[in-house]
């Protein structure tokens, strides 16, 4: 499929939504990116600029991915497109299974899991008919780590859908990739100390002996986006963490 090709990504407004942004436009791709916050998508559209080859090849909207209305409505206003990047991340949902609130993992799939059918389920009229939709997920929903039952719960949800709806929306083709530990803006709002050692723990468990970057990730969402012959899929990119520390 053509690398000229319009990209919708619901998040794209930081992190590797803004990052899968970035390489979709310096690929030559049209792109529109969707947000919550309208000061972020500002930030966001002015360096997406940067990397686009034309001037009109990117554009965006605030829009509150968890209001159904309101997506139904962007995307009627975007018209038709190739890609779909569903890159809305959650937050909530994690600790250990005996303290964790109900009320916030509730909150954890709203923000995620609920934004995600939704935006998948609003694009379907205005999508390609050979054209893709990419999930991305995360590590937390294969790892059995402690303290993620919530996020894992998250996670394998939306990935438990990829094989069913690549057989039932095709030609249209479904896929997910599953991020381990990423360097994003994301971590900055957690206490220093529990990202220091979050990170140190991730380096050491992972076989490449690092995080990984958001650029990393976004070209491996473009990967499964623009191959025709790849659906149903579901790729890791998580340094090996997924592996578990050598023995």
């Amino acid at each position: 499929m053509s690398e000229q090709a319009r990209f919708v990504i619901i998040g794209g407004t930081s992190g590797v939504g803004l990052a899968t942004a970035a390489a979709a436009c310096g690929r030559g791709s049209r792109v529109v990116i969707a947000g919550r916050d309208p000061q972020k998508l500002a930030t966001a559209l002015d360096q997406l600029q940067a990397h686009a080859v034309e001037a009109d090849a990117v554009s965006g909207e605030a829009v509150d991915a968890g209001d159904p209305v309101a997506l139904a409505g962007f995307m009627a206003r975007v018209g038709p497109f190739d890609h779909l990047i569903l890159a809305a991340s959650g937050g909530k949902g994690a600790g250990p299974f005996a303290e964790i609130a109900e009320a916030d993992l509730r909150k954890g799939f709203d923000a995620k899991f609920w934004v995600h059918w939704h935006a998948a389920r609003a694009a379907l009229p205005y999508l390609a008919e050979r054209g893709s939709i990419t999930f991305v997920t995360a590590a937390s929903a294969r790892m059995a780590a402690p303290g993620t039952s919530g996020l894992a719960a998250i996670n394998a949800a939306i990935a438990g859908m990829v094989p069913v709806l690549a057989r039932e929306l095709a030609p249209r083709r479904v896929n997910t990739i599953s991020p381990g530990v990423i360097d994003t803006a994301w971590w900055d709002q957690q206490a220093p100390a529990m990202k220091e050692a979050i990170f140190a723990g991730a380096s050491a468990g992972a076989p490449v002996g690092r995080v990984g970057q958001a650029g990393e990730v976004a070209e491996a969402i473009l990967a499964l986006a623009l191959n025709g012959f790849i659906t149903g899929a579901l790729l890791d990119i998580d340094g090996g963490l997924r592996l578990g520390a050598p023995a």
